[in-house]
């Protein structure tokens, strides 16, 4: 006769935290997008098409999605280069640094923006160097590419950190033993192993940069066909009384967010592959 023992988990059987996980990702995500979705379903094709590709709906797109991915990009260099410092150097202040990265995820978003703006317009403490040059940051797609990148920076240094810390120095040794420059040992030894962190990294960036709202209307001058975001539309658009439209644009955002990041994943799933 066989005996069987029953295991104690912490957590309930499968069934139980299955159900439980449905239920808790249907009332916070499924159902408010689905409610978004048949909202949308009150215009007719026509009306769709028109209200998502006007001229001032098309413009925000482009500086949404456009500022969203310099901004990321930045994050990808920039993010890499702090968190390998962080992880292989030691130097005065460095748990202060390490703390200061984790300040936009803590900062009110509209306090950073209207920090970014005083200190980027033309009589701030940084602008007021800028200006004379032709540089203008506060009120302009720049001051959007800004804001996104203070936010968007955590992400990409919390992922790629942990990979940093896993990474052996004998591999860059034994890489320099048999004769590789730093050049090679980077591209061939270091970047197969950082590639998947950084493009997750890169990932959360942008979709943090595209959903941004508090931080940016201080700093971009919100002006229609030039510095207005799409989320800023839809507001605009919500305060009009617009349901529709304003559901409309979202419908579009959250379609193209989806795809990008799908998109994003499958790359990095074969980044993946590749450095094993």
């Amino acid at each position: 006769m066989k005996f069987f023992k029953r295991h104690n988990n912490v957590l309930p059987g499968f069934g139980v935290t299955l159900g439980f996980t449905v239920f808790y990702l249907s009332i916070i995500v499924l159902i408010p997008l689905s409610a978004l979705v048949f909202k949308t379903m009150g215009l007719t094709w026509g009306e769709f098409i028109t209200t998502v590709t006007a001229p001032r709906v098309v413009a925000s797109y482009k500086i949404t999605f456009g500022a969203a991915l310099v901004a990321a990009l930045i994050n990808s260099v920039f993010g890499v280069l702090v968190a390998w410092v962080l992880v292989r150097y030691n130097f005065p202040g460095r748990r202060i640094v390490d703390a200061l990265i984790d300040l936009p995820f803590a900062l009110p978003t509209a306090v950073a923006g209207i920090t970014l703006a005083t200190i980027y317009s033309p009589n701030g403490w940084v602008g007021r160097f800028l200006e004379p040059h032709g540089i203008k940051v506060a009120f302009t797609p720049l001051g959007i590419v800004l804001a996104m990148t203070f936010i968007g920076l955590p992400f990409v240094v919390r992922t790629v950190q942990p990979v940093v810390e896993e990474i052996e120095t004998e591999l860059e040794e034994a890489a320099t033993c048999l004769g590789a420059t730093r050049w090679q040992t980077l591209v061939r030894v270091i970047f197969p192993l950082l590639s998947p962190s950084i493009l997750t990294g890169f990932a959360l960036s942008f979709a943090r940069g595209v959903g941004e709202y508090g931080s940016i209307i201080f700093i971009a001058g919100n002006m229609p066909m030039v510095s207005e975001i799409t989320p800023l539309l839809i507001i605009t658009k919500l305060e009009q009384f617009d349901y529709r439209g304003a559901t409309a644009i979202a419908c579009v955002m959250l379609l193209t967010s989806f795809t990008l990041l799908l998109a994003i994943n499958l790359l990095q799933k074969w980044s993946r592959r590749h450095a094993e």
